[in-house]
């Protein structure tokens, strides 16, 4: 009679580095999978994310309108769904024709600067000599700004293109909203498993909701200043600045430099007084430092503070894999994985990572909510 010998401790130990190996290679082939597929579908996907966004921002409203009563009588939830689709719709068109009108106008305003900006910038260094002074000017010159300005229209046509697509996914998410949960429950085959799961989904929604509805008001209010403060000193393109300021201060961080800068770079180039352009430049910067640095923390609350470094980190993936639709969908995403990550335990240490004091939610108030 044949025995098997026993493993060796050595041969354990080698064993189980390869299956760690392997696992290590088939998560990086998975990521490069996911990857691929992200990168490549990035246009249907954006609008597909834009659309559950706005699907959660409505949702609750039209469960609170179809369970109101007038007298005997309350309001169908097909009906409540229809008003909400033909809202959505109407202002997703009207909101795309503003931005596109804007961007159109900031167009035809850069090609009447383009002439005068060389100089302009070249000013700025004439403090180090003529010789650098004609450097800097005829390095403004090599700049061909035909290809960035045919970017910024297809990005406004693309714009108009994704605005559609968002709408009919709205609808069909809406459509979907009155079985949804039953189709929870039959997935998960367990009552208790799928109304913790349903929390979790109200969770992300009650949390995404909070920080778009602080950041369109901190957004709103820094727009309206920096309109106000380009009315003031003349600037031809007031009303381009504040929408063009109100857009991007979605992007965390990077959003609101960019802002300030178009905002000092329009001054100066229409005005050429450097003086009243830093007097400018520390308005508007004061502005956005308040209302980013100071009144949005005190608003977001401690549910909402995430990683400064985890914010820059999906800001920087996103944007990469997405472009500028990737930056401003950053930070929902990020709250969605916060969320999801606090009610999983083997993902908890990730949600610890993501939140800014590392003291994510705990299942405790998953329960009491």
């Amino acid at each position: 009679m044949k025995h098997t010998p026993k493993p060796t401790p050595d041969g354990q130990d080698q064993r189980s580095d390869m299956t760690r190996l392997q696992t290590a290679a088939l998560i990086i082939i998975a990521f490069a999978v996911v990857l691929f597929l992200l990168v490549q579908a990035r246009f249907i996907l954006i609008s597909l994310a834009t659309a559950i966004i706005l699907f959660s921002l409505t949702s609750d409203v039209i469960s609170f309108i179809a369970r109101a009563r007038i007298g005997p009588f309350h309001v169908p939830n097909w009906l409540a769904s229809v008003v909400a689709v033909l809202l959505i719709a109407t202002a997703l068109i009207t909101l795309t024709s503003i931005v596109v009108a804007q961007i159109n106008t900031v167009l035809v305003t850069t090609l009447a600067y383009a002439e005068r900006a060389p100089d302009a910038v070249a000013a700025l260094f004439a403090w180090a000599g003529a010789d650098v002074e004609s450097a800097v000017r005829n390095s403004m010159q090599s700049i061909e700004l035909s290809g960035y300005l045919r970017g910024a229209a297809g990005g406004a046509t693309s714009l108009t293109q994704a605005t559609v697509l968002v709408i009919l996914f709205v609808g069909f998410l809406f459509a979907e909203r009155v079985w949804f949960q039953t189709k929870l429950l039959n997935f998960t085959g367990d009552p208790a498993q799928a109304k913790r799961i349903g929390r979790i989904i109200a969770s992300i929604i009650r949390r995404v909701n909070y920080y778009l509805l602080v950041k369109t008001i901190i957004s709103l209010a820094t727009g309206a200043m920096t309109y106000a403060l380009a009315r003031a000193f003349g600037l031809e393109i007031a009303m381009p600045l504040g929408v063009v300021t109100f857009v991007l201060n979605f992007i965390p961080n990077i959003g609101s430099i960019i802002a300030t800068g178009l905002v000092v770079l329009a001054a100066y180039i229409q005005l050429g007084d450097p003086w009243m352009t830093s007097l400018i430049f520390v308005i508007a910067g004061t502005i956005q430092f308040v209302n980013g640095s100071i009144i949005d923390p005190m608003l977001m609350g401690r549910a909402l503070r995430l990683s400064s470094f985890g914010i820059l980190l999906s800001l920087a993936f996103w944007g990469a894999v997405w472009g500028i639709p990737g930056m401003f969908l950053s930070v929902p995403i990020m709250v969605m994985m916060l969320v999801v990550c606090s009610h999983v335990a083997a993902l908890r240490p990730f949600a610890i990572l993501l939140s800014r004091e590392g003291l994510p939610e705990e299942e405790a108030a998953l329960e009491q909510r």
